[in-house]
């Protein structure tokens, strides 16, 4: 297990990453060639996002394939992706949006922060993943956290499933199901059932 030390140092090389744009399929480095994947339907405090140059995001502006999405200290944000699945943002959190086709699914990059992926179970499934310096998320339609979790990143499903991989090993989680991952390249912890305080203080993180 990696200690605390290197467990920080390795997430600020992934947020390097994620800002320099390095070792990431699928970027797009000028904006103008860049295509909207969706909208911002709700921002509060600083909300911004980069492809070449920083933008400031207010509700209604266009997401696009390759941007860096990032919320300041206190900030919140909501995306509605093309498709109809919807990304929550929490305070301090960095997303790069690196694939994304609506029919077939997409990658998101979660560099920094806590994100509520949501998508209707009605509507038609498309392989989503979500990657971080922690572990691969995989899910078809679900609704679920991802982030800080006291003292740990935590992973909790509320509805559908999701598949984590992490440390060589795969968990798969079905609605009431959560895992912690203690630091970069462990293993995710059994399934445990979270328990409502920790899952509204969870939700709450993000929503506010």
């Amino acid at each position: 297990m990696c200690n605390d030390r290197q467990n920080v140092m390795d997430r600020r090389h992934f947020s390097m990453l994620l800002l320099a744009g390095l070792g990431l399929p699928g970027t797009l480095h000028a904006t103008g060639a860049a295509r909207q994947v969706g909208d911002v339907r709700s921002a509060s405090g600083g909300v911004f996002a980069q492809i070449d140059q920083r933008r400031t995001l207010s509700a209604g502006a266009d997401v696009l394939l390759g941007d860096l999405v990032w919320t300041e200290a206190d900030a919140r944000a909501a995306l509605a992706m093309e498709g109809g699945s919807n990304v929550f943002l929490g305070s301090s959190a960095r997303l790069k949006i690196d694939r994304f086709v609506a029919a077939s699914g997409g990658q998101l990059v979660l560099g920094d922060g806590a994100m509520i992926f949501d998508r209707d179970d009605a509507l038609p499934k498309t392989a989503i993943e979500v990657r971080s310096v922690f572990g691969l998320i995989g899910v078809r339609g679900t609704r679920f956290f991802a982030g800080p979790s006291r003292g740990t990143f935590g992973i909790f499903c509320e509805r559908g499933e999701v598949k984590v991989e992490a440390g060589g090993e795969t968990r798969v989680l079905a609605a009431g199901d959560g895992v912690e991952i203690t630091a970069a390249g462990a293993a995710a912890s059994a399934l445990k059932r979270w328990n409502p305080a920790r899952i509204d203080e969870a939700f709450r993180s993000v929503l506010g």
